[in-house]
């Protein structure tokens, strides 16, 4: 996901009230490309982790370095080119609470009637660079899953990272955020993207 729209009104705080979550070792990793609409590992759901081990491990360090490089907020794995059900993020919420972490195999809850309380600002996607839509989702979720070593985790977020934690699990499903919009405003975004360069490095669709 990308980082918040500059035309956004919500005030976030210059310095984060408190981070919730370990910062990532960013000595390890490697930078791969980011991918983009019409490669189709975006466009297909991704595929459950089964064994915890080294490689998914590295899997993580590359896509937190990878999501940096893009000076993204959060990165699913299919974003660097790896159909497997993972994602990553750095991403503040409304009230400037940094939030850091990995998910796998996420499961975005199901909300209460109650509790779908509709935000419709700016989104944007790393895999559509240069592009944003008002688009509107709960600002409220949580989604459950495990950590890298296998263990059983929930993650909630209110606002801005509630939107991201959505965003990710959408990718890992194979949707983009541009396919919740309107035809008209898909179209438009797609010129954005069109009119735009990116400010990383992706993977040409052939």
């Amino acid at each position: 996901m990308a980082e918040q729209h500059e035309h956004e009104t919500a005030e976030t705080p210059a310095e984060p009230v408190k981070v919730v979550g370990e910062e990532p070792d960013t000595t390890r990793g490697t930078v791969r490309p980011i991918t983009v609409i019409g490669n189709p590992v975006l466009h297909r759901p991704c595929e459950a982790v089964t064994a915890f081990d080294a490689d998914l491990a590295s899997l993580i360090d590359d896509m937190f370095v990878s999501m940096y490089a893009a000076e993204g907020v959060g990165l699913a794995a299919n974003q660097i080119g790896v159909g497997t059900r993972v994602f990553v993020y750095d991403c503040p919420d409304d009230e400037g609470v940094r939030h850091v972490g990995h998910i796998v195999n996420p499961v975005l809850e199901e909300l209460d009637a109650s509790r779908r309380l509709l935000d419709e600002s700016p989104e944007g996607c790393l895999s559509v660079p240069g592009a944003y839509a008002d688009l509107a989702r709960p600002d409220y979720a949580a989604v459950t899953g495990q950590d890298r070593d296998g263990k059983e985790i929930r993650i909630e977020g209110t606002g801005f990272f509630a939107r991201c934690l959505q965003h990710e699990t959408d990718h890992l499903n194979g949707y983009l955020y541009i396919d919740r919009l309107s035809k008209r405003d898909r179209k438009d975004a797609l010129r954005q993207m069109a009119e735009s360069t990116p400010r990383y490095a992706t993977v040409p669709n052939d």
